[in-house]
C-alpha cells in the first residue's frame, strides 16, 4: 500500500487494524498518523481508547494487552508504536501470534525508520496488514507539494515565485511547510504569490551563490565562477561542501548530457534525473558545453581537488580557484587531457 493510498483509505473509514509505517520522511508520516488518529478515535473518545507507546520501553506483553483490550463506548481503539526499530528480534517473532488473530476493534500501528522485509514478522505483517513506506520526495517532486499545500490554502504561485522557493528551500519537506507558513502570513489576504514575496520571507544567500556559481561553471563564465567562490568561501562555506555541490551540479549534468544522447524526451529528464523541472531548461543549455570525455576527466579532477582539499598545506580558495579556472575557461585543461 502507498502513502496516498492509505490515506484514500483512512478517508473511507476502510483503515487496515495492523499498519506499519517507515521511511525518512518523517513529515508525510506524522501527517498521515493524525489523519489516521482523526478518523479512528475521535478526541472525545481518546482517554480511554488510545494509546501512544514507545517501543524503547515496552514489553511485547504489554503491548498485546493493549491491542486485545476492547474499546470504551466507542467502534475503534488505536494503539500506536513508536521507534519500532527498537523491537529485538525475539520481540518481533513474539508478536506474529497476534498478527495472525488480531483483534477487530483495534487499529494497530508501528512506526519505524526501516524494515527488514526479510524477517518473518514482515512477511506475516504483509499478508495481514499493511506496510506504507514514506520516502522523501526527489527535488522534481517538490514544486507540486507546494502547489497542493499552496492551493490548500487558497493560494497559487506565479513560475518564477514557485521556482525561486524550491531552490531555497531545498526538499525537507518540514522545513517547506514551516516556510510557507511565514510566507502565508506574510502575504495575507493576497492570493497569488510572486517573486518578490519569496525573497522577501525566504533569504538564504549562501545557496543563491551557490546556484550562482555551479550555472556559472556551466555556462564556462569563469570570471563570474571565481567572483562567486570568493563571496561564498567569504560567508563562511566549508571548501568541501562548495565542492559537493559543484561535484552535484556536474553529475547531474553528465547524466542529462547521456539522456539526450540517447534520444530521452525531455519531458521524461527531470524524472530520470531527479531535478526540479523549472531548472531543465538551463541544465540543458550547460550539459551540451561538455563532451563525455571532458565529463570523464571533470570527475577525474573533482577526486583530486578533494584529496587536495583534505590532505594538502594548500590554501582552498587556490585549489578551488584552479579547478574552477579549468572548468570554466573557453579552451580547458580538460581537452588537453583526452
Amino acid at each position: 500500500m502507498t502513502p496516498a493510498e492509505l490515506s484514500r483509505a483512512i478517508d473511507n473509514k476502510e483503515f487496515p487494524n495492523l499498519l506499519f509505517l517507515y521511511g525518512e520522511e518523517t513529515y508525510l508520516l506524522e501527517k498521515c498518523l493524525r489523519q489516521l488518529l482523526d478518523a479512528a478515535v475521535p478526541v472525545v473518545d481518546r482517554d480511554f481508547n488510545f494509546d501512544n507507546l514507545s517501543a524503547r520501553d515496552i514489553r511485547v506483553e504489554a503491548i498485546i494487552d493493549q491491542a486485545r483490550t476492547f474499546p470504551v463506548f466507542a467502534v475503534h481503539r488505536l494503539v500506536l508504536i513508536k521507534d519500532a526499530q527498537h523491537l529485538s528480534s525475539d520481540s518481533l517473532d513474539d508478536l506474529v501470534p497476534y498478527l495472525q488473530d488480531p483483534s477487530p476493534e483495534t487499529v494497530l500501528v508501528f512506526v519505524s525508520d526501516k524494515i527488514d522485509g526479510r524477517r518473518k514478522f514482515f512477511q506475516e505483517f504483509k499478508k495481514r496488514g499493511a506496510l506504507v513506506e514514506f520516502k522523501k520526495l526527489y527535488d522534481n517532486q517538490i514544486p507540486m507539494f507546494v502547489r497542493d499545500q499552496a492551493r490548500q490554502g487558497g493560494r497559487s504561485f506565479t513560475e518564477d515565485a514557485l521556482a525561486l522557493l524550491c531552490r531555497r528551500v531545498g526538499n525537507n519537506l518540514q522545513e517547506i511547510y514551516g516556510e510557507l507558513s511565514k510566507l502565508f502570513a506574510y502575504i495575507g489576504d493576497k492570493t497569488l504569490i510572486d517573486v518578490a514575496d519569496v525573497a522577501a520571507i525566504i533569504s538564504d544567500t549562501r545557496v543563491d551563490s551557490v546556484f550562482e556559481l555551479t550555472d556559472a561553471l556551466g555556462m564556462k563564465k569563469a570570471e563570474d565562477a571565481q567572483r562567486f567562490l570568493v563571496r561564498i568561501l567569504d560567508e563562511g562555506s566549508a571548501p568541501l561542501l562548495v565542492l559537493s555541490m559543484i561535484v552535484r551540479h556536474f553529475r547531474q549534468l553528465w547524466k542529462i548530457h547521456e539522456l539526450l544522447e540517447l534520444k530521452t524526451q525531455e519531458k521524461e529528464i527531470p524524472r530520470q534525473v531527479g531535478i526540479n523541472p523549472y531548472f531543465l531548461k538551463g541544465l540543458l543549455n550547460q550539459a551540451g558545453r561538455f563532451s563525455h570525455e571532458q565529463y570523464r576527466n571533470l570527475f577525474e579532477r573533482f577526486l583530486e581537488a578533494d584529496l587536495a582539499l583534505k590532505s594538502s598545506g594548500a590554501h582552498p580558495t587556490a585549489i578551488l580557484g584552479s579547478l574552477i579556472s579549468e572548468i570554466a575557461l573557453p579552451v580547458s585543461s580538460l581537452e588537453r587531457r583526452q
